[in-house]
């Protein structure tokens, strides 16, 4: 379990299930900014997956925390089938309103410290190929195109990704 981490007024701290609404929320915004028609209605019920992701005993959900208000989240665990060694980030969100104030590279490092303390080597994940803000900000933190899954024709999602072990 990660501690707490304070750097000035933020926290960076394992989410709690009571949080998951105001999880889903900030997802939702963060998302709709590279949705140019609005976020399609994709039938899922966030506020319930972020519950459930958050009460996962095989996963983590971490959040930062400014002045008591949750300004970004991360989602990851070993997806099913994959090797131990291997953690996917299902969700990383910055709320809008806190881009660009060093929030997204906090948590990504507290995310790293994890995966480390957890013996992972290897870390995946899924990008929307239009959010061009996700796709720079993961390649200043080193993922590059994961050769093992090139992007499929019409595919929406590019896959990174990022060698945990610095090797």
């Amino acid at each position: 379990m990660i501690h707490d981490r304070v750097k000035g007024l933020r926290v960076i701290r394992t989410a709690l299930s009571a949080e998951a609404e105001r999880i889903a929320a900030l997802h939702r915004r963060a998302r709709s900014t590279y949705y140019p028609d609005g976020l399609p209605d994709d039938g899922i019920d966030w506020t319930a997956a972020w519950r459930a992701a958050v009460e996962r005993p095989d996963g983590h959900v971490l959040c930062a925390v400014e002045a008591g208000v949750i300004t970004a989240i991360a989602s990851f665990r070993t997806p099913e089938g994959a090797p131990a060694e291997t953690v996917k980030l299902f969700q990383f969100h910055v709320d809008p309103g806190h881009w660009r104030a060093g929030i997204g590279t906090a948590l990504h490092t507290a995310c790293l410290e994890q995966w480390r303390a957890d013996g992972k080597r290897t870390a995946v994940l899924d990008v929307h190929i239009g959010n061009r803000r996700a796709r720079a900000f993961y390649a200043r933190q080193g993922w590059g195109p994961d050769p093992e899954h090139p992007p499929a024709d019409g595919d929406h999602h590019l896959c990174l990704r990022y060698a945990v072990s610095g090797e």
